[in-house]
C-alpha cells in the first residue's frame, strides 16, 4: 500500500461514501468526525498537489444543463478560446454544458483547460476537453480550489450551484478575504432579476453602493475581456501569451 494514502477506516468508524451527507445532518461519534476530517484533509491535499502550477488562470462557472446547440454554450465556448488566447489557464467544474464549452474553447484555441469535477449521481461528468480533471467528493473542498486557484472569475448562465458561486466570489470580496479578483456575469438579460436585486439590497442598505462595482454584467464577450485585461493582465503584471502552457503539459491526470 502506497504510504502516502490514509488508511482505510476500521468497521466499527463505518464512513461510507456519504460522508459529507452524514456528516452535515449532526454531530457522530469523535472518531467518526476525525475519520471525516482526515479525509478532508487528503482531499486538500490531493487538490493542492495536482493545482499548483496551473498558472494564471481564470475560472467560468455556468449551467451543465446547456447542449451544444444553444446560444449559451456557443458564448461559453468562445469564452474559453478567447481567455486561453489572452493566455489564462481555463479552469471550469469540469462537468457538460457551460463548463464543457469553456474547457472546450480553450483546448481548440491551444489553451491549457482543467476541471475540478465533483462527484455526483446525476448530470455532474467529466468533460472530454480537459488536459487535467480533479475529482472531488465534497463541494466545500471543491468550492475552494475554484477560489484559491483563480484570479478572475467569467460567470454564464446558470442555476442554484453558479448563483452559490457568484455570491460567494463576491461576498469574499466584500468582506476582503480576497481582492480585486474582477467577477464579469455574462447574460445582462438572463440576470437581469438579479441586476434589481442588487439594487434592491443598495436601496435597503443591506448592500453598499460601491460593492456593486464588484461585478460587471455584460453581454459583450469584448468588454469581459477589456475587464479583465484591466483588472487582471495589468494589476498582476502578466503579460499575454506568455503563460500559454506547453505541450508537454497537456497530459489527463
Amino acid at each position: 500500500m502506497d504510504s502516502s494514502t490514509p488508511q482505510q477506516p476500521s468497521k466499527d468508524v463505518a464512513v461510507s461514501d456519504n460522508s459529507e451527507q452524514e456528516f452535515l445532518v449532526g454531530p457522530h461519534g469523535r472518531i467518526r468526525e476525525l475519520w471525516f476530517v482526515v479525509r478532508v484533509a487528503w482531499e486538500f491535499i490531493k487538490g493542492f498537489r495536482k493545482l499548483h502550477f496551473v498558472g494564471p488562470t481564470i475560472c467560468v462557472f455556468g449551467s451543465a444543463r446547456f447542449t451544444e446547440d444553444h446560444i449559451y454554450y456557443q458564448q461559453a465556448r468562445e469564452m474559453g478560446c478567447r481567455l486561453a488566447e489572452m493566455g489564462f489557464t481555463v479552469m471550469t467544474g469540469g462537468g457538460p454544458g457551460i463548463m464543457e464549452a469553456a474547457n472546450r474553447g480553450a483546448k481548440e484555441a491551444g489553451g491549457y483547460s482543467i476541471g475540478c469535477n465533483i462527484r455526483l449521481p446525476h448530470e455532474q461528468r467529466g468533460n472530454p476537453y480537459l488536459d487535467l480533471m480533479v475529482e472531488f467528493e465534497h463541494f466545500f473542498v471543491r468550492k475552494v480550489m475554484l477560489v484559491k486557484y483563480s484570479m478572475g472569475f467569467v460567470v454564464m448562465p446558470g442555476g442554484m450551484g453558479t448563483m452559490d458561486e457568484l455570491f460567494e466570489a463576491v461576498t469574499l470580496m466584500q468582506t476582503k478575504k480576497i481582492k480585486n479578483f474582477p467577477v464579469v456575469v455574462v447574460g445582462s438579460e438572463y440576470y437581469s432579476d438579479i441586476m434589481q436585486l442588487i439594487d434592491v439590497m443598495i436601496a435597503r442598505g443591506t448592500v453598499s453602493e460601491h460593492e456593486k462595482e464588484l461585478v460587471l454584467f455584460t453581454d459583450s464577450i469584448d468588454e469581459a475581456m477589456a475587464h479583465l485585461r484591466k483588472r487582471v493582465v495589468k494589476r498582476f503584471g502578466l503579460q499575454q501569451q506568455l503563460f500559454i502552457p506547453r505541450p508537454e503539459r497537456n497530459s489527463k491526470s
